[in-house]
């Protein structure tokens, strides 16, 4: 079975504040691209291993017990033990470490595959309660639709984006930002004003919509700022930063030509059309 994991950016990230178990509350809204991953499971009963997983695509780090396709099988396998053995291959084209939510939703895709695929019957409610085990980011995938989301960004409310009239233009410099790291520099807000920003045009968000991450980001990493000023050279309506980084992104009215030569090996560059 072959299923197409998707990515996603933040338009507006706010930390609220470090909660007593060690997360962050936050408010973002999530909001998926058609920009994919492809991840296939083959069912392999008479396996000598319980898994095997193939990555293909971009280079991703970690061993395979830290991937979390791995991870999404093991947890369900716990609970459901006639799970077969299944070999898996994973090929990335989503950039990994990159604030776009890449392995989020192959951990996220990788339970909806279990589930269909073994009919398991678990509700969408027990597949985000998995989903969350595996990681924050994890069960906006399973909506994945336009959410606000809220405390770690689990607590998930679809909202209305239309951003049907635009695409989206997505840089990633290749530079590898550490969420941890990230997170003990942010300066965190008092209060978060994305739900009602998000409602406005599109062309008053540049004045309303931040991310957190940026200030600190930026600061150690100059080249990540200038990419932000580059979108908004080529007429971008908005563009900001995903995540906690590295990848920036513009939204372009779509009848705006987008022209710009990365100025060095290891830049990625994606102009997705919605």
């Amino acid at each position: 079975m072959i299923v197409f994991p998707n990515c996603k950016i933040n338009i507006g990230l706010n930390i609220l504040g470090k909660r007593a178990d060690g997360y962050h509350n936050l408010e973002t809204i999530f909001y998926p691209l058609p920009f994919y991953d492809v991840l296939e499971v083959i069912p392999a009963a008479n396996a000598a291993e319980p898994y095997t997983l193939h990555v293909s695509g971009i280079e991703i780090e970690g061993g395979i017990e830290d991937n979390l396709c791995v991870k999404a099988w093991r947890l369900l396998k716990d609970d459901f033990p006639h799970l077969p053995a299944v070999h898996i291959h994973l090929h990335k084209t989503i950039p990994a470490g990159a604030g776009l939510g890449g392995g989020s939703a192959n951990g996220a895709f990788m339970l909806m595959l279990l589930n269909t695929m073994f009919k398991l019957h678990l509700t969408e409610q027990k597949l985000l309660q998995y989903a969350l085990s595996l990681g924050s980011d994890c069960p906006f995938f399973i909506i994945n639709q336009p959410c606000l989301g809220k405390q770690r960004g689990e607590v998930l409310q679809p909202v209305e984006v239309d951003l049907s009239a635009y695409k989206i233009v997505i840089i990633n410099p290749g530079i590898h930002i550490n969420t941890g790291w990230a997170f003990t520099q942010v300066k965190f807000s008092e209060s978060s004003n994305v739900k009602n920003s998000i409602t406005q045009p599109v062309e008053n968000w540049k004045h309303l919509l931040t991310n957190d991450f940026e200030l600190p980001v930026f600061t150690k990493y100059p080249a990540i700022k200038n990419l932000k000023d580059i979108l908004y050279q080529q007429n971008a309506v908005y563009a900001a930063m995903s995540g906690s980084g590295s990848t920036v992104f513009g939204i372009f009215k779509k009848d705006t030509p987008f022209n710009y030569q990365p100025p060095a090996p290891g830049f990625f560059v994606k102009e997705i059309h919605l």
